[in-house]
């Protein structure tokens, strides 16, 4: 997958490094040359001076095609906007934008824009909202259970996620919503940007990955909550 990062500090250049170990391209957009310093020497990846809000520079950097776009800069502005014309200019389905203040990280979040706040959260996270495989967090002493957070897919979003659970398989634990861990999840109804947390037998991995994947209401599971 490509991916567009824009803003070279230290989460910008290491996403960028960990992007590319995983196989992935990534270009990085900053309007200091210097910030690519931060990036190691023979880095793959291509580097551009420029703007993440101006089309020339973001069509530079192959957001025709790209997959993912994290707007990790150091202004609030400049990565809400580069966050909406990645959604609904390019189309890009993976977006997320780095905010410092907490409380508007949790109304843009709302609105339909994946946030990551910056005390709460980490590169980890971040990965995780750009790349939409699920990721085991933990497996117990047998290997026959783990824990899973999987960014939720879009077509979840207003459907019950207790139907996301497979009885005697699966579970629902938590989710995540803008950045603060929910318990109560028996009657919640997703919302674009959540972060669920399964508990999974390992057998049973590949399953639960495809009911994800999969819109809801084939089998009258997940219903529009009314």
């Amino acid at each position: 997958m490509h991916v567009v990062i824009v803003g070279c500090g230290r989460v910008g250049s290491g996403l960028g490094v960990l992007l590319v170990e995983q196989g992935h391209t990534v270009s990085i957009i900053d309007k200091v040359p210097k910030a690519f310093r931060r990036l190691p020497p023979g880095w793959p990846g291509t580097t551009i001076v420029g703007s993440g809000f101006d089309r020339d520079d973001l069509d530079r950097a192959g957001a025709q095609r790209a997959g993912a776009l994290a707007a990790v800069t150091s202004g609030d502005n400049s990565n809400i906007l580069t966050a909406r014309i990645a959604r609904e200019t390019y189309g890009i389905p993976n977006v997320v934008a780095r905010i410092y203040d907490p409380r508007r990280a949790e109304i843009y979040q709302r609105v339909g824009i994946p946030t990551v706040a910056t005390v709460r959260w980490t590169i980890d996270q971040v990965m995780r909202r750009l790349l939409p495989e699920s990721a085991v967090e933990w497996t117990d002493a047998t290997g026959q259970l783990a824990f899973v957070d999987r960014l939720m897919p879009d077509h979840w979003a207003g459907k019950r996620l207790r139907d996301l659970g497979m009885p005697g398989s699966a579970t629902l634990v938590a989710v995540t919503r803008g950045g603060t861990p929910r318990l109560d999840v028996a009657d919640l109804v997703g919302q674009e940007g959540d972060i669920l947390h399964l508990a999974v037998l390992t057998d049973a991995l590949d399953e639960v990955e495809r009911r994800v994947a999969e819109k809801p209401g084939a089998d009258g599971a997940g219903r529009e909550h009314p």
